[in-house]
């Protein structure tokens, strides 16, 4: 079983990864019409025995839109003229994806106060109104009336 080396730290089984070879769309001059340079990685995320389950999970969130319904990852590479560039490229994608999906979510920072807290706080301003209500001159009943 060989692996592909994705990160510091980190490879993947070969035999999770697929690359297929296409003609790109991109520059190339005369030599695009001849040549498969672009680059189709395949990733299996669901069976790779390298990943937990959380970064399974994160993965499959943070790419959900690359993610086939039979749990493959694709990455399309044509960025540069050259097949093994294209195929660097793909793989340093990958790689960032999993660097990504490997970082834990940031904690969620509460926005707006809860329904508790603002009653909490309405009734202390109510409380402290009606003591200083109760601070004002004092008016007795008079006999006048």
């Amino acid at each position: 079983m060989a692996l592909i080396a994705v990160g510091p730290g980190f490879a993947l089984p070969e035999e999770d990864l697929e690359f297929r070879y296409k003609r790109s769309t991109g520059p190339g001059g005369q030599h695009v019409n001849k040549t498969d340079s672009a680059v189709e990685l395949r990733f299996r995320v669901q069976t790779c025995p390298a990943l937990g389950s959380e970064i399974r999970e994160r993965l499959c969130r943070i790419a959900r839109k690359r993610i086939s319904r039979e749990g493959v990852l694709i990455i399309h590479a044509q960025r540069f003229r050259s097949q093994e560039r294209n195929r660097e490229d793909a793989l340093e994608r990958l790689a960032e994806l999993l660097r990504e999906a490997e970082r834990p979510p940031a904690p969620r920072i509460p926005m707006r106060p809860t329904r508790a807290s603002r009653e909490r706080r309405l009734s202390g301003k109510k409380a402290r109104g009606q003591r200083k209500q109760g601070r004002g001159r004092m008016r007795f009943p008079t006999d006048d009336g």
